[in-house]
C-alpha cells in the first residue's frame, strides 16, 4: 500500500510539473502519414510499427492515438511493449515481432495478443510446452540472417505446427535487409526465397491472415512480392527514408527545451569541455538545459545546430551530458527562457531528423530512438 501510495504521489507531483525539454507529438502528422500510405497503397492492410517507443515518440501515447485508426494490428518487439499497451487500455491487435522465450509465451493471457515464431529451436519449446490456443505468425529468414526459419526448415515446422493443436498459425512474416539500398540484386534475391515459402505456406495452412514481408522502405517491392499486409515504421512517423518513394510526409515529432543562460565571450574565450571551441570575436552564447542524457548526439560538437526564432544557432564546444552552447549572435533580443527547438518537425531545416543524422554520421532511426523516455511527451 505504502509503494502505490508513493506512485500516486510521484504522478500526482509530475502532472503538476513543467518540463524544461519536452518532446511534442502531432496527432494530426501521424494521421496524415497514416493516410498517405493508405492512399498510396489501397491493397495493402498497414500495421503501424511501435517498437523502441515507438521510434522515439512514445510506445502509450502514441498507441492511444492510433487505437481508434482501424489498423489491422499494432506491432512492438517484446512483451514488455504488449503489456504497457495494454495496461494502458490500448485494444488494437498487437503483433510482438520480436523473440519471446517459452515461459512467456506460455504465461501470458493477453487478449489479441500474437507471437513471432522466431527459430525451429523456438518452436519445438512452444511446442512441447503450450496448452492453451495461442495465435502467431511465423517469421521466414529470406537472405538476412538474423532471425527466422531458414526455407530448409519449413517442412519440420509445417508438420509441429500441424500437430500442435494449439498453435494457431494466421500469419507469415519476414524482413527485407537492403530495401531502401540502391542495388535491388539482395532485395530481389530475398524476394523469390520469400515467394516460394509463402507458396509452401499457403498449401498447407489455410489459416493465414497476414502475409507481410515489407516494412516502409520495401513497399516499392509490392509488384513482385506476396503479400497484403506491411509494417509502416519510420514513414508513419514523417520519416521518408526510401529515394524510391516520393511521399507527401509530415514530421510527427519536435524536441523543445529553453534558453538556460546568456553570456558575452570576448576573442580567444573557449567553451565546454576541452575548450575545443575558441571564439574569434565577441560573440553572445547561450546555453540549452540538454546534452547527451537528452538525446543530443555528441557527434553534433561544433558541427549541429538549434533554432532560436526561426535562426539556426551552430553548437559551438561540446556536447555535454546535460549542457549544450549554442552561439546566438545572430538572435536580437534573446531572453532566458527562450524557446529552443532541438529537432526541428520541418523537413528542410538543419535540425530536422534527417539533417541531424547526416551531421552525426548516423540514420534518422538512432537519433529517434535516442530519445530517453523519461522526457515528456506531450500531443500537439
Amino acid at each position: 500500500m505504502r509503494i502505490i501510495n508513493l506512485w500516486r504521489s510521484f504522478r500526482k507531483s509530475r502532472a503538476n510539473y513543467v518540463p524544461q525539454v519536452r518532446v511534442l507529438v502531432s496527432q494530426s502528422h501521424l494521421l496524415h502519414n497514416l493516410a498517405e500510405y493508405r492512399r498510396r497503397y489501397p491493397q495493402l492492410a498497414l500495421a503501424p510499427v511501435l517498437k523502441s517507443n515507438a521510434y522515439g515518440h512514445g510506445l502509450v501515447l502514441t498507441g492511444q492515438l492510433l487505437d481508434r485508426a482501424n489498423v489491422p494490428f499494432l506491432v512492438v518487439d517484446s512483451l514488455f511493449e504488449a503489456v504497457a499497451l495494454r495496461h494502458n487500455g490500448v485494444k488494437s491487435p498487437i503483433l510482438v515481432i520480436g523473440y519471446v522465450n517459452v515461459d512467456n509465451v506460455q504465461k501470458c493471457k493477453l487478449n489479441k495478443v500474437v507471437f513471432t515464431l522466431t527459430s525451429l529451436e523456438q518452436l519445438r519449446g512452444i511446442a512441447a510446452r503450450l496448452n492453451h490456443p495461442q495465435e502467431f505468425h511465423l517469421k521466414i529468414d529470406t537472405g538476412m540472417h538474423r532471425q527466422g526459419l531458414s526455407p530448409g526448415q519449413l517442412t519440420e515446422a509445417i508438420q509441429i505446427i500441424r500437430q500442435q493443436e494449439f498453435i494457431q498459425l494466421v500469419g507469415v512474416c519476414s524482413h527485407l535487409a537492403d530495401a531502401d539500398g540502391a542495388d535491388d540484386q539482395l532485395t530481389r534475391q530475398q524476394i523469390a526465397v520469400w515467394n516460394q515459402a509463402v507458396d509452401q505456406l499457403k498449401q498447407n495452412f489455410t489459416s493465414l491472415r497476414w502475409i507481410h514481408l515489407s516494412a516502409t522502405s520495401g513497399l516499392d517491392y509490392l509488384d513482385v512480392a506476396q503479400g497484403n499486409a506491411a509494417r509502416l515504421g519510420i514513414g508513419l512517423y514523417g520519416i521518408n527514408v526510401s529515394p524510391r518513394l516520393a511521399m507527401n510526409l509530415k514530421p510527427a515529432l519536435q524536441l523543445q527545451t529553453e534558453v538556460s543562460s546568456i553570456r558575452t565571450l570576448e576573442a580567444g574565450d573557449r567553451v565546454g569541455y576541452n575548450g575545443t571551441f575558441r571564439a574569434e570575436k565577441e560573440m553572445r552564447v547561450a546555453t540549452v538545459p540538454v546534452g547527451y542524457f537528452e538525446g543530443v548526439d555528441r557527434r553534433l560538437s561544433n558541427t549541429g545546430c538549434f533554432m532560436v526564432k526561426d535562426k539556426c544557432c551552430p553548437i559551438v564546444g561540446r556536447v555535454s551530458m546535460n549542457i549544450t552552447s549554442i552561439d546566438v549572435s545572430a538572435v536580437p533580443e534573446i531572453n532566458l527562457g527562450e524557446a529552443v527547438t532541438i529537432i526541428s518537425n520541418v523537413p528542410g531545416d538543419q535540425n530536422s531528423v534527417e539533417n541531424i543524422a547526416k551531421a552525426a554520421g548516423t540514420i534518422p532511426y538512432e537519433i529517434l530512438v535516442h530519445i530517453p523516455q523519461h522526457l515528456r511527451r506531450i500531443v500537439v
